[in-house]
């Protein structure tokens, strides 16, 4: 089964399903990798935070494919925003990642209370790592459409994505359709609410309907939407599962059922953007 790629603002493609290694434990991220790309994943989604990236680069050795055929996604860690910090916390992901290169790098939070609210420095360092040909693509993770409004004021270079938190209960709207309006693809964390989502009637009502589990119900609903989207799991049977969502469609009766699910700000199953400032 084939994974769909989306065209990037850069020129480039990525693919729309990935597998994303938030809250795996080290010793246990390398075999997950391993797993996830023997499944048929290629596109790997972790960042310096997550204190894995490690574990990523072995997982991708040992499961013997081609670099030039997995999708690396990393994100410069809160504390790193000043330019030299940046620099070399990037630096230090290349060589944890074992690479020369990564696909995509982002800017993981805006933290507009920190650094004098200054995340504009920090991403003209990533245009740096654009130019010289270590981060293939750069992005942002987690910024709000003041944030997009200020890059696109004050830089050169639209974010290729902006990762945020997009699932039924917190749909995030007004920031993906900013973004689609200026060609930054949308990739979702927290697709399934941490799970949350999967024990409402209105998804268990479709998942009987298709014979499906709720959880590829949800994942299909992102992919009808445009959405890149990271399903997280060190259960081989589960990564199948969430990898099996290409070969059946949601009608738009479906798509309105689960579009109806949204709750705003009650939604959130993380800290929201414009006061979150751990470092």
């Amino acid at each position: 089964m084939s994974v769909p790629e989306l065209d990037l603002n850069d020129g480039r493609k990525i693919p729309q399903l990935g597998f994303g290694v938030f809250q795996i434990p080290p010793m246990e991220t390398a075999k997950a990798v391993r797993e996830a790309l023997e499944i048929g994943y290629r596109h790997i989604d972790t960042a310096q935070m997550y204190g894995n990236e490690a574990e990523v680069g072995q997982g991708i050795r040992e499961a013997g494919i081609a670099r030039k055929r997995v999708f690396i996604t990393s994100k410069l860690n809160n504390g790193h925003h000043e330019p030299d910090d940046a620099r070399r916390a990037f630096e230090q992901s290349l060589t944890d990642l074992d690479t020369d290169y990564v696909d995509l790098f982002l800017i993981h939070w805006p933290l507009p209370t920190r650094y004098g609210g200054d995340f504009v420095t920090t991403w003209k360092v990533l245009e740096e790592f654009r130019m010289n040909g270590h981060a293939k693509s750069i992005g942002v993770s987690n910024f709000q459409v003041d944030h997009l409004e200020r890059l696109a004021a004050e830089t050169a270079t639209v974010p290729a994505v902006n990762q945020i938190e997009i699932h039924p209960f917190h749909q995030n709207r007004s920031v993906k359709a900013w973004g689609e309006s200026h060609g930054i693809v949308t990739e979702a964390w927290s697709p399934i609410a941490q799970g949350r989502v999967l024990d409402d009637p209105t998804i268990d009502g479709i998942a009987d309907r298709h014979e499906r589990s709720p959880a590829q119900i949800v994942l299909r609903w992102h992919v009808q939407k445009g959405n890149v989207v990271f399903p997280k799991s060190v259960s081989p049977d589960r990564m199948r599962d969430n990898f099996e969502i290409f070969d059946f469609d949601l009608s738009d009766e479906d798509m309105t059922a689960i579009d109806g699910l949204e709750r705003g700000e009650e939604g959130r199953t993380g800290p929201n953007p414009d006061i979150f400032d751990r470092v």
